[in-house]
């Protein structure tokens, strides 16, 4: 078996990254776990900058069907992008994280023709701005347990409660929302999915901040207070929303940019060991190497994701093993680059001496977290025992 790109696909990687390199300033730092971090509002609209420049060429969604602004690419080309555009840094406003993502597929699998004419080319334009409603604050890694409530009156949907950890919402202008419909089904049934447009003005919605231990504003909670919300933005069946849901975390979770972000990061620190003294070397250059090594293990658990959505499948416990492997490793490379720096390296980025700029403590705060956020691994634990194995439910 060779493992290789096609010759067209290296061509299409070259194209990329000379966009990349031209439209994205050199980074010192390392590239982070991505999803967890906050950009200032100039950081914002530079990223709104170029993913407009992006949906000029078509290159938000490449493997879009062309009606909804994508290229019509394959899933392999699809990947090329993904890579590069992990290793570069591309910025992104959650359009291509939540939407293009996410949202996107979950759409062109549930969605009607007519949803899928509104939304998904708003998101290869890179006009909608999306963020999630799934946890609460009594609902996280139970979500099924979920307890915000939407009534039906008429032709609309009344929202009330409460969502929690809502990433980026302070920059969205649309949500996608799992919510209760019958509270007297079993916790898994009586959940519906619901798009909430134009959020910022949206009557009885409010987005409040919550500072994670960076020190960052990413996260936010949600509050419903009578939010109307039309029954035509119901994704799916009434009550089945639980399993809308489900496929929309599977497309979340390939991976392929996270990896080749960690694989810049430790580029990086590869030459700081190669610039450092023979005894730093020593004590770090086989810890390295086991972590160069599990990368790549990550970037062919991706590929694997890739392969299975180019032939006509929908990844599931596959995704749970990436989102585990990857989420753990990155906590490791973070960690192992802070000792590695030695004392400089707890220092933060609002520290004019700190090495990379500080983002090597700042990426390791981020990326702890993150076996939590999306499912926690013991959580993706279970779906691979009884989804993957076949083991019996505890």
């Amino acid at each position: 078996m060779e493992l290789r790109f096609s010759e067209a696909e290296e061509s299409l990687r070259s194209d990329v990254r000379g966009f990349l390199l031209d439209n994205i300033p050199d980074l010192d730092g390392p590239a982070g776990p991505g999803g967890s971090g906050e950009s200032s509002a100039d950081d914002f609209e530079k990223s709104k900058e170029f993913n407009s420049k992006l949906a000029d060429r078509g290159w938000i969604a490449p493997a879009w069907p062309t009606e909804y602004g994508g290229l019509g690419a394959s899933i392999t080309e699809q990947m090329v992008f993904n890579e590069e555009f992990g290793y570069h840094g591309a910025p992104d406003t959650g359009t291509r994280g939540f939407g293009v993502g996410m949202i996107g597929p979950t759409l062109i699998i549930h969605g009607n023709e007519e949803q899928k004419a509104e939304y998904l080319p708003k998101i290869t334009s890179g006009e909608h701005i999306w963020c999630q409603g799934y946890s609460e604050p009594g609902s996280g890694s139970d979500l099924a347990s979920l307890q915000t409530r939407a009534v039906r009156d008429g032709d609309d949907y009344i929202i009330n409660g409460q969502k929690i950890w809502t990433s980026g919402g302070h920059r969205a202008n649309q949500m996608f929302c799992l919510v209760r419909t019958d509270p007297d089904a079993p916790k898994h049934r009586g959940i519906s999915f619901l798009l909430i447009d134009d959020i910022k003005n949206t009557p009885g919605l409010s987005v409040r901040p919550l500072i994670n231990m960076a020190s960052r504003h990413h996260f936010n909670e949600v509050f419903f207070e009578d939010v109307r919300v039309p029954a035509r933005n119901l994704i799916g069946e009434e009550n089945r929303g639980w399993y809308v849901g489900m496929t929309l975390l599977d497309f979340e979770r390939s991976g392929i940019g996270t990896t080749a972000g960690q694989r810049r990061t430790l580029e990086q620190m590869t030459e700081h060991l190669q610039n450092g003294g023979s005894h730093k070397r020593q004590d770090y250059r086989l810890g390295l190497a086991d972590l160069v090594v599990a990368n790549n293990v990550a970037k062919y658990l991706g590929y694997r994701i890739g392969h299975i959505q180019a032939s006509g499948q929908v990844p599931n416990y596959e995704a749970s093993v990436i989102k585990i492997f990857q989420s753990e490793l990155g906590q490791k490379i973070y960690n192992y680059g802070i000792a590695m720096l030695g004392l400089s390296g707890q220092l933060i980025p609002e520290e004019a001496t700190a090495p990379w700029g500080g983002d090597m403590p700042e990426q390791y705060l981020l990326a702890v977290p993150s076996t939590i956020y999306s499912g926690t691994n013991e959580i993706q634990r279970n779906i691979i025992a009884t989804r993957g194995l076949g083991l019996p439910r505890a």
